[in-house]
């Protein structure tokens, strides 16, 4: 019997973006041999379909404090990585957007590629990845159907897929992300990767060092995440 080898990663997680840099580079001969499987927190369509299995995913909003200490420690682990974030403002966002976008750029063999480009688009670029002109250009970009990857949360087939890969959340057990799996083994957090590469002969890199007199910018007036507002996956 195989062992299961799962990297639950979410497009909105900047913990997640880490850990796939971390994984994709430094390990891309791990990362091509996990089963990826994408994380989000459902709209109401989606939590529909959840519920028609008797499924309900695991969701707690996220405090202020809890936000600003998430917008220094990002900020430090991509500094110590050479990287300058650009935090992304999202307001009334669906997640379905990008994340079954994936899904369909998966289909043609192009989904670590896709993951790829709209986490450097989330959290380099500050582009908004849940308006369906960015997942367009994306596609475009990439030499897939922009229209495909544009409509993707209005696909009912793609939608029936996403809400498989929610219940495989629920029934892990996983409530944030990254969140890795390797048999019965669970880790959860960018921090945990070492463990979790540990597992699979690999070895892990976190060189995130602190950085002190850090200013926090303040969250957008009505923004529903700068990074991982609302939003309890992204605390890795």
């Amino acid at each position: 019997m195989t062992t299961r080898k799962i990297f639950y990663f979410s497009l909105r997680s900047p913990y997640s973006w880490l850990a796939h840099r971390e994984l994709t580079r430094r390990h891309p001969e791990i990362a091509a041999a996990l089963e990826w499987v994408p994380y989000w927190e459902p709209d109401a369509r989606s939590e529909r379909l959840l519920a028609e299995t008797g499924d309900v995913f695991v969701y707690t909003a996220m405090s202020r404090p809890k936000h600003f200490y998430i917008l220094a420690d990002v900020r430090r682990l991509a500094t110590a990585r050479g990287l300058e974030i650009t935090w992304p403002v999202d307001r009334d966002p669906v997640w379905e957007v990008p994340h079954l976008a994936y899904l369909a750029a998966r289909a043609h063999g192009r989904g670590a590629e896709f993951a790829d480009r709209v986490y450097r688009a989330r959290w380099l670029e500050g582009r908004d990845i849940c308006d369906p002109d960015t997942m367009a250009a994306v596609g475009k970009e990439m030499g897939l159907d922009p229209g495909e990857l544009a409509g993707a949360a209005d696909d009912p087939a793609l939608r029936e897929e996403g809400a498989g890969a929610l219940r495989r959340a629920v029934h892990d057990g996983v409530f944030g992300v990254p969140y890795f799996i390797n048999g019965h083994d669970k880790y959860w957090g960018l921090d945990r990767l070492d463990a979790f590469l540990g597992t699979l002969g690999g070895h892990g890199t976190d060189d995130g060092t602190p950085a002190a007199g850090e200013a926090l910018p303040e969250p957008a007036p009505g923004a529903r995440g700068g990074g991982d507002l609302d939003h309890g996956g992204g605390c890795g």
